[in-house]
């Protein structure tokens, strides 16, 4: 293949000259991504391309007959059979076409009602070298396990209601900060269940609001048979988790988040699927390819699950029709990818270090096929529609994941700042509050691609899944048990929990990206860890859901670090600092523990520090004038001491200090921070 170089590269090139180096590779990659392009218009064009839901499945026509459609290469014979036709093998048998593909037709009833009953089981039957098996269409978009007690197999039903929720609310727009609710539906109850779509709408959308946030990235949404994989061992790809409702259910929570001017995120997994065989994608035509790769690149070992063969044709179909039928059918407005490291290196990221530089991004082990798909995916996303965000987790430093394609990039709009809650995890696990290395924490908090944006984040859920903890448990743990009551002594434990758990956050929302991501309940400092209903817990719901009924106990002190989030939240809402450039840190001080940095108008000051506290503590800045105190973390309604004044202002003096053009003195207790912001001429 001839090498094209992406007609945006000197833009690439401009913002890290390090890539002229590879400009060629860049620029091979760039050209794989033309060469799939021209094969999708060969198919049709990219619109009936990503369309492909319409057709493959099952769809009702206009005369209330059913159309099949299904390509199954390996297959020898299919049949459609279920609860309609008396489960029949010779009853309704698909019809052979070319390039695999396998065709239906079910007539209408006499009477002009769908032959296919709502909400009844169907399944394919699907014949090779001998055997049948009943699976699962691909393209399926319901289904359920009907006894759970007897067994984990789903089976497929057919949903085809007589009155469909229809969305009505518009989209709102495109965020220029995104402040993300991370959420998953099953454990959003403080109840030992399974929550539905429409309790959390009702319920636990309200609390997003008032709380801030303007974006949810919804979890486990698509199809997984095994809970406790929190949705990432994806089963069906079209279909909504049946535990939490229906698919009309699922609507109606988007449109009232819509309603609330939310944008929607959903976590789409297009990096593995779930190694089932009965109610999975795996060995859907009676071989071990088709949508996956027939050789070892079709198994991650770690995972356990299979692996897309991204040059395949159908398997492009199915996954860039998938993106679009969350965006169509459900009216979602952007996607997290998971998994994009596993995707982009032959070596899944598995013990790699990522430390070899630019030769590891452009060498060997990096996948091709995977890079050019989720160019594919980019591409048309934002070219479709203009309200797109699309967010990588990434954590190797890939360059140009957050760039357009046309400059050679794969096209995101975000990467998640992974290394940030490692860091945290990390320091808090191994480091007396003494040893803090301020430097270092600042260093790791600002070190990310320039003009690659990502979201900041101190924990998320893969922080709190069992073996780990929430940061607040790590600060607290057991004494949250027992002293988180305002009728309680306020240990020292507590007392200092409280208080780096509100820093943490702050300096990492000021620090460490361009949008900020919370993981449900951590805003208000959620107890213990996250394990859910096993063997091996006895099926037991105590830590698959999230205790609200914590926060909403005015006796406890949970109320207070949920106070701090909402007013950060608040305040970011305000004055947009997240989208405003970055940050500029003018002192970071390993003896006094003190972090000052400016960002977006505002002054941030931090004292970590144990037990050292600052009068007249002078900081610079770069804009003169008088300035006072926006938000403070010593205030009692965040569990403070009320050590700092608010009402005082603060007069900068023309000698300036640390790089910057002006001094302030303030005064900053320990183990607090102060937001200050300059007030009008």
């Amino acid at each position: 293949m001839v090498n094209t170089r992406p007609p945006k590269i000197d833009e690439l090139l401009k913002i890290d000259p390090y890539l002229n180096d590879f400009q060629d590779e860049i620029s091979r990659r760039y050209g794989v991504f033309l060469d799939y392009q021209r094969r999708i218009d060969e198919c049709g064009g990219i619109e009936a391309f990503t369309s492909s839901y319409r057709e493959f499945g099952l769809n009702v026509q206009p005369d209330n007959s059913v159309k099949g459609l299904e390509w199954a290469p390996a297959a020898e014979k299919l049949a459609l059979i279920g609860d309609f036709n008396n489960w029949d093998q010779n009853a309704n048998i698909y019809k052979k076409e070319e390039h695999g593909k396998w065709s239906l037709i079910v007539p209408a009833n006499a009477d002009g009602s769908c032959a296919i009953p709502h909400n009844s089981v169907i399944k394919i039957a699907v014949s090779r070298n001998g055997q049948t098996h009943f699976k699962l269409s691909p393209w399926a978009t319901y289904v359920t396990c009907p006894n759970p007690k007897e067994t984990v197999i789903y089976h497929q039903n057919f949903w085809n209601p007589s009155e469909k929720y229809q969305l009505k609310e518009s989209r709102p727009s495109r965020p220029a900060s995104l402040r993300i609710y991370e959420a998953h539906v099953g454990i959003s109850s403080w109840e030992g269940k399974i929550n539905t779509y429409r309790a959390f709408a009702d319920e636990v959308l309200p609390r997003i609001k008032k709380q801030g946030y303007n974006a949810i990235q919804l979890m486990a949404v698509m199809e997984h048979v095994y809970y406790a994989s929190f949705g990432y061992q994806v089963s069906n790809f079209f279909a909504v988790s049946s535990r939490c409702g229906t698919p009309e259910d699922l609507k109606y929570l988007v449109d009232k988040a819509h309603a609330m001017g939310i944008f929607m995120l959903l976590d789409v997994v297009h990096s593995h699927a779930s190694k089932n065989v009965e109610d999975g994608l795996n060995q859907w035509d009676g071989s071990n390819g088709g949508y996956f790769h027939d050789n070892a690149r079709g198994f991650h070992n770690l995972w356990d699950s299979r692996l897309f063969d991204y040059t395949q044709v159908e398997t492009l179909r199915f996954l860039l029709s998938n993106v679009r039928w969350w965006v169509e059918e459900y009216g979602f407005d952007g996607f997290r990818f998971d998994g994009v490291t596993s995707m982009i290196y032959h070596s899944h990221g598995m013990n790699d270090s990522f430390c070899g530089g630019y030769p590891m991004y452009f060498g060997l082990n990096a996948d091709t096929d995977s890079l050019v798909y989720l160019m594919l995916a980019n591409d048309f996303l934002h070219k479709k529609y203009p309200f797109m965000v699309t967010i990588a987790e990434e954590v190797s430093g890939m360059p140009g994941i957050c760039r357009p394609v046309e400059e050679g990039g794969q096209g995101f709009d975000y990467r998640l700042a992974m290394a940030l809650p490692d860091m945290w995890i990390k320091i808090l696990k191994h480091t007396s509050d003494e040893d803090w290395k301020i430097e270092d924490i600042v260093f790791n908090l600002e070190n990310r691609r320039y003009a690659e944006k990502h979201v900041a984040y101190a924990e998320s859920h893969d922080q709190a899944l069992v073996g780990d903890k929430t940061i607040a448990f790590w600060l607290m743990d057991k004494e949250m048990y027992d002293f988180m009551s305002t009728d309680s002594p306020l240990t020292p434990i507590i007392d200092r929990g409280l208080a780096l758990h509100k820093l943490i956050r702050l300096v990492t929302i000021g620090l460490g990206g361009e949008a900020w991501l919370n993981f449900i309940g951590n805003e208000f400092g959620h107890p213990e860890w996250l394990d859910f209903p096993r063997v091996g817990n006895g099926e037991s719901f105590h830590y698959a859901r999230r205790q609200f009924n914590l926060v909403d106990a005015e006796y406890l002190r949970y109320k207070f670090l949920n106070n701090w989030d909402r007013e950060m939240m608040m305040l970011e809402e305000r004055t947009g600092f997240l989208h405003k450039g970055y940050a500029y840190t003018s002192w970071k001080h390993d003896g006094d523990k003190v972090v000052v940095f400016e960002r977006g108008g505002l002054v941030f000051v931090v004292n970590l520090h144990p037990n050292k506290s600052f009068a007249d503590y002078s900081i610079g800045v770069n804009s003169p004038g008088r300035y006072h105190i926006t938000l403070n973390s010593d205030d009692a309604q965040f569990g403070g001491h009320s050590r700092v004044n608010n009402e005082t202002k603060f007069h900068t003096s023309e000698d300036g200090y640390a790089g910057r053009r002006y001094r302030l003195q303030v005064y900053i207790p320990c183990r607090t921070a102060i937001v200050l912001e300059k007030e009008d001429e």
